[in-house]
């Protein structure tokens, strides 16, 4: 029996074996209004994303919750796609999805319920090899110019955090990265593992030690939907303290992510390490 198959099978006897909070009949008509359950994702995030390159086919972490949560629900669940953070969560005013799973931002919270996260990805920078930089806490200077993709995560931590140096956004985080390379700029902020893997294929550059922040991926609803955001909180937390989140990591082999704490706890579990 191959791999993949057996860690199908081992997620779905983990799943069943979950004690799954009862849902309240107006959570799930919160959620599901219309009979299915529309989530929204972000597929620039490749830590919890992917797409096979054959048959274009979704899956990967975010996919495999919002399918687990569709399941709880009784309900279809379709996958709404959104090509960077700041879409989706500008998406919240137009009604076009139900649930969304992406970072949980401060700046987001006014148009979005969010729950606690279900894993936590650090943030770090990029840097030339020659730079005098050596943690994250040498960036910050007058002069210094940081690329980073426009209203996701690091840029949203950065943009509060930063009392000198200038964020120059990039439409994208490929694009930022991009961004970084051609002009020269003194450093490029995004997730810890996504930089680790740009280190390999950008000659002269190197990660720095510490973090500016760590992101916190969550689930979202809108904020009138009361129940359906009650239960969403209950549904991250099983999930978490089951361990589905941790399963569900080492089934699509991502590394550098953490699950996330119970809300209530103050520290958190390392799966996998970081790449």
């Amino acid at each position: 029996m191959t791999r993949p198959v057996l860690a199908s099978i081992a997620l779905t006897l983990l799943v069943s074996c979950t004690t799954a909070p009862q849902v309240p009949p107006a959570a799930r008509s919160e959620l599901a209004p219309s009979g299915k359950l529309r989530v929204g994702i972000n597929f620039q995030n490749a830590l919890l994303t992917r797409r096979d390159p054959v048959t274009g086919e979704a899956g990967g972490i975010a996919l495999d919750l919002a399918r687990e949560l569709g399941r709880r629900l009784g309900v279809p669940v379709e996958i709404v796609p959104y090509k960077t953070a700041g879409h989706l969560a500008g998406a919240a005013k137009s009604g076009e999805w139900d649930v969304a799973f992406l970072a949980a931002d401060p700046q987001r919270a006014n148009e979005i319920s969010f729950t606690a996260p279900y894993v936590e990805i650090e943030t770090t920078y990029l840097v030339p090899s020659g730079s005098p930089f050596r943690r994250v806490e040498d960036v910050d200077r007058p002069g210094v110019r940081i690329a980073v993709g426009a209203k996701g995560g690091p840029d949203l931590a950065l943009s509060r955090i930063l009392k000198h140096a200038q964020l120059v956004r990039a439409p994208t985080t490929a694009a930022a990265r991009k961004l970084f390379a051609t002009e020269k700029l003194d450093a490029l902020a995004g997730l810890r593992p996504g930089l680790v893997q740009d280190a390999k294929e950008i000659p002269g550059t190197r990660v720095l030690d510490g973090r500016f922040s760590v992101v916190g991926q969550a689930v979202g609803t809108h904020p009138d939907r009361t129940a359906g955001a009650k239960y969403l909180r209950e549904f991250v937390e099983d999930i978490k303290t089951s361990g589905l989140v941790a399963q569900v990591i080492e089934k699509n082999g991502v590394r550098g992510l953490a699950v996330a704490p119970p809300a209530e706890a103050p520290s958190r579990v390392e799966i996998g390490g970081s790449m």
